[in-house]
């Protein structure tokens, strides 16, 4: 399966039925809590089906406990990313953004600021970095 580069998050989760007759789909804590989405924000979803293969109840817990890790980080610490500063997080430090809205936060920067940035601790659903250069 292709998967666009406008992919903001992604994880597992049931699609269940309220009182009241409408089909709600519950957004992880950690979705909003890295910024890859915004309440009260309308996005796109797409769902897809699990593989039809039947997993014994002894893996029910290890499958359970993968699908609730989704993705993992697409930085890993030591790695250079050249980004652009899109946002202040709350404490004031900036926030750049990679794939699938990643979150890498880099201290000392300013909003519009092209960096090098070297990753320095990464996170499930974030990433600190510090400047290494001004990108220009």
């Amino acid at each position: 399966m292709e998967i666009s580069e406008k992919l903001l998050c992604l994880f597992s989760a049931e699609v269940r039925e309220t009182d009241d007759g409408e089909y709600v789909v519950d957004v992880p804590n950690r979705e909003i809590d890295a910024g890859s989405l915004e309440p009260g924000e309308t996005y796109r979803v797409a769902l897809v089906a699990r593989d039809g293969t039947e997993a014994s109840a002894g893996d029910a817990d290890e499958t359970a406990s993968q699908a609730d890790d989704g993705p993992q980080p697409p930085v890993e610490p030591g790695e250079m990313r050249y980004g652009e500063i899109e946002d202040l997080g709350k404490q004031g430090d900036g926030i750049a953004r990679v794939e699938r809205g990643y979150v890498i936060i880099v201290p000392d920067t300013e909003v519009g600021e092209r960096v090098k940035i070297e990753v320095t601790e990464v996170k499930s659903n974030f990433a600190v970095g510090e400047v290494v250069e001004e990108a220009g």
